[in-house]
């Protein structure tokens, strides 16, 4: 096994798991689940068939990916935050075939006790708030806080406030790293990494 598992987690044959991710206490992992490399599930998590997990990702106690979710490399999810699948649920009406799909691109993160609406995608780099109820789409770099869950900043991709108005246009640097980002059109984007960065990622 490329991957590593408590002997209280349970990995249905036929789920496809990357080197060196770890699957934690009482975690059950599906067998339609592909997950990357360098993953970590953590005590409890519940992984579905339709899952679709990058690399590094980390999915923190008591959270449940269920199927028509896929998760891109790098993205965290706090404790005990919860995803969806169907819109409208009745335990009396089957709506399996009615799934909605929600994507989370890479490197955002979903803090502890946010709930996902189905049908949504999170852009990269986005940070939820603890607690947020997410109903619409995010943007790239966006900061939202809030039920329902509403846009109060923008985040750099270490995971600093950066200092540019929600809408209009501006440009800031990350105070940690030192990219530089820019709004224009009512979307971030990052402009160039820092020297210090850029020597980092030629090395």
């Amino acid at each position: 096994m490329s991957y590593w598992k408590h002997e209280s987690a349970i990995v249905d044959e036929g789920a496809q798991l990357g080197k060196g991710t770890k699957v934690w206490h009482f975690a059950h992992v599906s067998p339609g689940a592909r997950i990357g490399a360098g993953c970590a599930l953590g005590q409890g998590v519940y992984v579905g068939n339709d899952v679709s997990i990058g690399n590094n990702v980390r999915v923190q106690n008591n959270v449940s990916v269920y199927d028509a979710v896929t998760l891109e490399d790098d993205v965290f999810c706090g404790p005990s935050m919860v995803f969806t699948n169907v819109y409208n649920p009745r335990a009396a009406v089957a709506r399996k075939n009615e799934y909605r799909r929600t994507l989370v691109r890479q490197g955002a993160t979903l803090g502890a006790n946010c709930t996902i609406v189905c049908g949504v995608t999170i852009g990269a780099y986005a940070f939820v708030g603890a607690g947020a109820v997410v109903q619409k789409d995010v943007k790239d770099f966006a900061l939202m806080v809030g039920v329902p869950a509403r846009q109060i900043g923008w985040m750099s991709r270490f995971g600093e406030r950066l200092k540019l108005p929600l809408q209009g246009e501006g440009e800031d640097l990350c105070p940690h790293t030192g990219d530089r980002y820019r709004l224009q059109d009512g979307q971030v984007a990052l402009l160039a990494k820092s020297e210090e960065q850029e020597q980092g990622s030629q090395a």
